[in-house]
Formats: C-alpha cells, sequence, structure tokens
C-alpha cells in the first residue's frame, strides 16, 4: 500500500531517485572539473563519469544492459547536472566547496544508494549483495570521476562517505526483512544515508586510519 502511495504521489520509487542522483551528481562531477579548470568537454565527461558510472556497475553485477544505453533520457538529465554546474560556475567563484554543492552530493549519494538497493533486491542477491551494489552504484562515479582528475578516489582515504551508503543499505535490508513495503525501504534508505551524510559534512566524521590506531606512547 505505502509503495502505491509513493507511487501515486511521486511516480516510481526507482525512477524518481534514478533522475535525482544523475542531476545531482553530474553536477558534483562537473563542478570538480571545472575546479581543475578542464575544458567545456572535460567538464561534461567528468560529470557524465561521475552519474552514470556506478549505475553501469550495477547494472553489469545483476547481467543488465546499462540504462544508460537505454534512453536518451538518462543522458539528458546527466546533461541537465552538467549545465546546472557550469551555470553555478557562473555566479560562484568556488561552486565545488559550496553548500549547493555539498547538499547535492549528499542527496546524490543517498539517491544511488537506494536505486543500488532496489535494483540488488529484485535481482534477488543476498542482503550482503544488496549493500554492496547499494554502496558501489552510489560511490562507483564518484570513484571513476577521480581517476579522470588523476588523483586516488577520496573514498578510499578521506572523510565518512561511502559509509553513509553502507548504512543505507542495511536499513534496506533491514526494513524488507521485516515486512516493510518496498517504497518505504527505499525512503528510509534515502533518509539514512542523507542524513548521516550531512551530519558528517557537519561535524567533520571521519574514520579512522592505521596510524590512529597505535599505541599511546609510541
Amino acid at each position: 500500500m505505502s509503495r502505491g502511495l509513493l507511487v501515486a504521489l511521486f511516480g516510481d520509487p526507482f525512477a524518481v531517485m534514478n533522475t535525482i542522483g544523475l542531476v545531482a551528481f553530474a553536477l558534483v562531477g562537473s563542478t570538480k572539473a571545472i575546479r581543475e579548470e578542464f575544458d567545456l568537454f572535460g567538464i561534461a565527461i567528468v560529470g557524465l563519469a561521475m552519474a552514470f558510472a556506478g549505475g553501469a556497475t550495477r547494472d553489469l553485477l545483476v547481467m543488465r544492459t546499462p540504462l544508460a544505453l537505454q534512453s536518451p533520457v538518462e543522458i539528458a538529465l546527466g546533461l541537465l547536472g552538467v549545465a546546472l554546474a557550469i551555470g553555478l560556475r557562473a555566479v560562484l567563484a568556488a561552486p565545488d566547496t559550496h553548500p549547493i554543492t555539498l547538499v547535492s552530493d549528499a542527496i546524490g549519494l543517498a539517491a544511488f544508494a537506494t536505486t543500488g538497493a532496489i535494483v540488488a533486491a529484485d535481482a534477488g542477491v543476498s542482503a550482503f549483495g544488496v549493500v554492496a551494489i547499494a554502496t558501489i552504484n552510489a560511490v562507483g562515479g564518484g570513484a571513476f570521476a577521480d581517476l579522470l582528475l588523476d588523483r586516488a578516489p577520496f573514498i578510499l582515504f578521506e572523510d565518512f562517505y561511502a559509509s553513509c551508503a553502507v548504512s543505507g543499505g542495511m536499513v534496506y535490508v533491514a526494513a524488507g526483512a521485516v515486512g516493510v513495503a518496498g517504497g518505504t525501504a527505499a525512503a528510509l534508505c534515502a533518509a539514512v544515508t542523507v542524513v548521516t551524510r550531512l551530519a558528517a559534512v557537519t561535524y567533520g566524521w571521519e574514520l579512522p586510519a592505521a596510524d590512529d590506531l597505535e599505541p599511546p606512547g609510541r
């Protein structure tokens, strides 16, 4: 019933989250390229890579044709995010560090963690598979964009980021295990992911590095 209500109000949960994620991550990826002074073509490539790489990996893992290759609407949504980033640069000196971009990144992370969880659950993979694919969908695009920018993917050494997607995926699995409807589980996944990410940005949360675990006095 709750899934039917969400569909009536907002459309299919996957379609809604996918649309939000594509626009948000294309914007974020493009702002990274703008910071590195890429030309317009380079900006578009990095933006689209961030928008599509995670979802394409997700689709390949469940053995289906990536959605980016099935519909021109997907590409149009990515290009919209690129255009928004270029527009932000016209009015902001550093769009990549502006709150608009930071919030967009958190929203994109949540949206793609949710679409990954939905696709994985529909494919019938294990609970671990749902969490893994949700995380890959959420962070894969950003990791690929960082490689295009010739730097190590920041999710490997910096910030509390991928952990937020893991948390969202786990909530989706737990919600399904207790009989929560798919649409409500998707909403919970997105909410947990975006709230934890925004809290991490606000309070500077970071996972410890190995050097932080040294015994006192060394």
